[in-house]
């Protein structure tokens, strides 16, 4: 399956008690493979930039009746409202910026962490879209926080986008590169099945 590339791109006891209550995800983890230095420029430019989230619509209330869909399937999942649109609002920024489907990146959201913002993995990956820290020293900053709602779906969203681009639009390979599970099936067709079933959306997205 092939997904054609659109242009551009609190206090520490509490945070300690909600990565325990996560538990570990389910999801695999990316690999680390060396980049070329132009490859980890390009990324890490698209890291540093940090635009403030907005919805792409044309029209206001293509972008209300967007939230209010996507925040109905979320309520289980996410039950505080301003939370959960929060979330939505981030996700579709980031998918956007990289040339995502919006839909699609809550669908690698409820496989990989079944939107846990601190969800840790076995091997240590983090948050929503279960994000490796070798990524940080990679392409970011030391700071850089990979619980951060924005920080973590910025990550996840320009690594997805950076395997589609190797992958030439093969989605399929392109979330088993991201799981870590190239050639396997499994994990591509939940997410696939998540995208074409719980986060479909026929309404506008420009």
């Amino acid at each position: 399956m092939r997904t054609p590339r659109t242009p551009p791109v609190r206090a520490l006891f509490a945070f300690a008690i909600g990565a325990l209550a996560a538990g570990p995800a389910a999801a695999g983890d990316q690999i680390y493979e060396p980049l070329s230095a132009s490859v980890q420029a390009a990324l890490s430019r698209a890291i540093a930039d940090r635009g403030v989230p907005d919805l792409a619509f044309a029209r206001a209330e293509d972008g209300v009746r967007w939230l209010q869909a996507m925040s109905a399937r979320l309520e289980k999942r996410v039950p505080e409202p301003d939370v959960r649109t929060e979330l939505l609002r981030t996700v579709h920024y980031e998918a956007t910026r990289a040339g995502l489907d919006p839909q699609l990146v809550l669908s690698v959201i409820h496989v990989e962490s079944a939107f846990r913002k601190y969800a840790v993995s076995l091997a240590g990956a983090r948050g929503y879209m279960q994000v490796m820290p070798f990524w940080v020293e990679l392409i970011g900053r030391e700071e850089h926080n990979l619980f951060h709602l924005r920080t973590n779906l910025r990550y996840g969203c320009t690594i997805l986008r950076h395997y589609l681009d190797i992958e030439k639009g093969d989605l399929f390979r392109a979330l088993g590169r991201y799981n870590g599970a190239l050639g396997k099936a499994e994990y591509p067709n939940r997410v696939l099945a998540a995208w074409r079933g719980a986060y479909r959306y026929d309404g506008k997205l420009r």
